[in-house]
């Protein structure tokens, strides 16, 4: 009775996660490209009694009585599936038509530099700086990084935008002045190795090194010849691809076996109840 109020009591935890995940997919519905993440289970270490020596059966099953101490939440896998166009008609909305393929966004990180981050949310901003020019960011202020990792910096009489299917921002001046400036663009080859930093951030780990994994194996800058597999537009934003039917059926069906493991951590204390009762 103690083995099932524990097992119970580890599997309910691990449901609490997934209902943490369910409803953190669900509260970003509408968030512009936001990726749902899915949870995988898997079996916590079980033990096995070799307790039927003397039974010559034969079984298809092993011998012995696996006993288990419920189950863990493995992987919240992130679904890399393309979400819905939505068209806006803004020159500064851009959004990939490709699955993997990320925006390059500069973050600040804790040595009071910046770090690269991947987002999907095409949102942009022009942001005055001090020397009278404008910078490129996104929603959250943040820097955007052109192909070689810098900043996108413009002339303050930007006035015209517009992006080629390979991720090239062409931008003119009012002084009939061009640009062309290649925007930063990354494929995730391996997205479940990457780490989720905030909304609609992803980033490598900081235990990336101890993987054993080659970071060209997890991502890919796509410059030079590899320019021609961007696929980007403006004019729209890619929706969340969040299925809210699909983690409807997910809420419920953790909820019930949420409830199934807590009716049998009652049943587990009732039953000690009746042996206490008994002695």
């Amino acid at each position: 009775m103690i083995r099932t109020m524990v097992s119970a009591a580890n599997t309910m935890s691990q449901l609490q996660q997934q209902l943490d995940t369910i409803g953190n997919n669900m509260a970003n519905s509408n968030t512009h490209g936001f990726k749902a993440k899915e949870a995988k289970f898997g079996e916590l270490l079980y033990q096995e009694f070799k307790n039927d020596k003397q039974d010559k059966t034969k079984r298809q099953s092993p011998v012995g009585i696996r006993i288990g101490v419920g189950a863990r939440l493995a992987q919240a896998q992130m679904n890399s599936k393309q979400g819905g166009i939505q068209q806006t008609n803004r020159s500064l909305d851009f959004t990939f038509t490709k699955e993997k393929q990320y925006f390059n966004i500069l973050m600040p990180d804790d040595n009071n530099g910046t770090k690269t981050v991947y987002t999907r949310q095409g949102n942009f901003y022009l942001s005055p700086l001090n020397n009278g020019n404008v910078m490129l960011v996104n929603g959250d202020g943040y820097p955007v990084a052109d192909a070689n990792g810098n900043a996108i910096v413009l002339k303050d009489n930007a006035k015209d935008f517009a992006v080629t299917a390979d991720g090239t921002l062409n931008v003119r001046y009012n002084d009939n002045t061009s640009a062309n400036i290649q925007m930063g663009v990354t494929q995730v080859k391996k997205p479940q190795l990457m780490e989720h930093i905030s909304d609609t951030y992803i980033g490598l780990p900081d235990n990336f090194n101890q993987l054993g994994v080659a970071q060209a194996d997890v991502l890919q800058n796509l410059q030079g010849a590899n320019r021609n597999q961007v696929a980007m537009q403006n004019g729209g934003l890619e929706m969340s691809n969040v299925d809210i039917s699909k983690e409807m059926t997910e809420l419920i069906n953790t909820q019930r076996s949420y409830q199934f493991n807590a009716r049998t951590i009652t049943m587990a204390d009732q039953m000690m109840g009746l042996v206490n009762g008994v002695r």
